[in-house]
């Protein structure tokens, strides 16, 4: 049901244009979702897919892919690279994290649907046409609106020794001081989860969090992806070293990523980066109608730093608002 006006299979050169992707709402019954993509293709080489906005709260990232969509050439390309800046248009609109087409978090509707609803269609032409092609995919992320995280190239470890391996030195390669490796606890579906299930070596991130982005944040955000596509060989230039070993944390253990146990005004108690031990209160969650009653406090199930905290302050029962990982080395 999509179309894509652009040859994915150019031999030479660059194009650009959009995914038209067909749906109807209540101002028009024919209405297109576009989706701009870039293919930059010079000879053989890795093909990289690349894409930001799989969140519509999360700005690092698209604004990463997009300043390269302006600045790149095909002379500066050894192989293929195809960017899909803003892969949840809808969402970066609307600044949320699900689709107000649909509803839909993408990133929980993989392999997709190619009869669903638009980000099922889109997720479908991912994984049926855009991940059998590449040898890399690149997934961009920050905890968007709802969480802040320690500045970090992140993966799942994967039971191919080969791919494992690789996508550990590519996660290195985007410089971040921290590497973290995390389980998923929200559900399936999950992009890079597909894309590894094909073999593919799949680098994402939580590139910080929340409503504001720091200049900082967005420098680590271009500098990491320029170097991560020059350590896969397809962008020309040598990779920059390390200053220093990446370190290595995970939260592989359901018990590091902590809940909140009622509604209410939460209360960071802990900053993030800082070392917890288990028991240990990582913030309480106030009750602003009972101004008198002592707020209920979120302890430490397991010992390790804070990786990942709760952004806004106002929050339901449920919600995550803090993750725990150890280091590894």
């Amino acid at each position: 049901m999509i179309r894509c006006p652009i040859d994915l299979d150019l031999a030479f050169g660059r194009q650009s244009g959009y995914l038209e992707i067909p749906y109807s709402y209540n101002l028009g019954g024919w209405a297109k979702l576009m989706v701009p993509i870039a293919i930059f293709r010079n000879g053989p080489g890795p093909v990289v897919l690349a894409m930001g906005a799989n969140h519509g709260d999360e700005y690092p990232g698209p604004i990463a892919l997009s300043r390269l969509w302006r600045e790149l050439s095909p002379e500066q390309i050894s192989g293929t690279l195809i960017l899909l800046p803003w892969l949840n248009p809808p969402a970066a609109h609307a600044a949320t994290r699900l689709s107000p087409l649909d509803g839909k978090n993408f990133n929980r509707c993989f392999p997709g649907n190619p009869h669903g609803s638009p980000s099922e269609m889109l997720a479908h032409f991912l994984s049926t046409e855009l991940f059998p092609r590449a040898s890399h995919v690149i997934d961009l992320h920050t905890g968007g609106r709802s969480l802040d995280f320690l500045p970090c190239a992140h993966m799942h470890d994967v039971p191919d020794p080969r791919q494992n391996r690789e996508m550990r030195l590519a996660a290195e390669a985007f410089l971040t001081p921290d590497t973290f490796l995390y389980a998923d606890v929200a559900g399936a579906g999950l992009l890079p989860s597909e894309a590894e299930r094909q073999g593919k070596i799949v680098i994402t991130t939580e590139l910080g969090g929340s409503e504001s982005v720091p200049a900082h944040i967005h420098r680590l955000c271009q500098r990491g992806l320029s170097n991560v596509l020059r350590h896969i060989g397809v962008l020309s230039g040598d990779p920059l070293p390390r200053t220093a070993p990446a370190r290595w944390l995970a939260a592989l253990d359901e018990r590091d990523y902590l809940f909140a146990p009622e509604s209410g005004i939460y209360e960071n108690a802990v900053s993030l980066g800082e070392a917890v031990i288990p028991g240990q209160t990582l913030g309480w969650v106030h009750c602003p109608e009972v101004p008198d009653r002592a707020p209920a406090p979120v302890r430490a199930l397991t010992p390790g730093v804070l990786i990942g905290c709760r952004a806004p302050s106002r929050l339901a029962q449920g919600d995550c608002v803090a993750c725990v990982a150890r280091e590894l080395n």
